[in-house]
């Protein structure tokens, strides 16, 4: 990653680290290289899974799992927070349903659920910021052109109830907090 892209990843945690608790028992979904756990310090336990992950990166609170969430999910109790940090642009519109009930099925009653999505245009930037070589541009490929305004309506039908929505990152990227209901 260019350090524009950690600049960006770090900006993304910070909006997300506010809403962590030193008891929690976090899952990061698209942890890559689990910098989430390394900014945010206070947690019981961190479990980060992604398709790059590299599982000799663990210590005794942090368990990196390469895979795809959730099939590859090792089982365990359930989690008080879920994160994705630009992730939601990746899933393909026909998955999205099932993703949402499966983020509900890992949250224990009451969890978070804390996302970060960019809007579409972000894609367009992204592009530019790539050609000139200030940006790695993560998987953006993978993008979509993922409808942001759809993300409560998704997570309200899995059984959440939307926290807070608020922008960011000159208003291209948005969060969202959710409690499982």
């Amino acid at each position: 990653m260019k350090p524009l892209d950690r600049y960006l990843q770090r900006w993304r945690i910070a909006v997300v680290r506010p809403h962590l608790a030193p008891t929690d028992r976090i899952l990061d979904i698209g942890a890559f290289d689990g910098a989430l756990a390394r900014q945010v310090t206070g947690f019981r336990q961190y479990v980060g899974i992604d398709p790059d992950a590299d599982p000799r990166l663990a210590t005794d609170r942090i368990q990196l799992v390469r895979g795809h969430f959730p099939d590859d999910l090792p089982p365990g109790e359930p989690f008080d927070a879920i994160t994705m940090l630009a992730v939601l642009e990746h899933i393909p519109d026909d998955k999205l349903t099932d993703f949402a009930t499966a983020c509900a099925n890992a949250l224990r009653p009451n969890g978070k659920l804390l996302i970060t999505v960019p809007h579409p245009f972000v894609d367009r930037i992204l592009d530019a910021m790539i050609a000139l070589r200030l940006l790695d541009g993560m998987e953006t490929e993978a993008h979509h052109g993922f409808d942001v305004s759809q993300t409560p309506d998704i997570f309200r039908q899995a059984g959440f109830e939307l926290i807070t929505h608020r922008r960011f990152q000159l208003g291209l990227n948005n969060f969202f907090a959710f409690r499982k209901s």
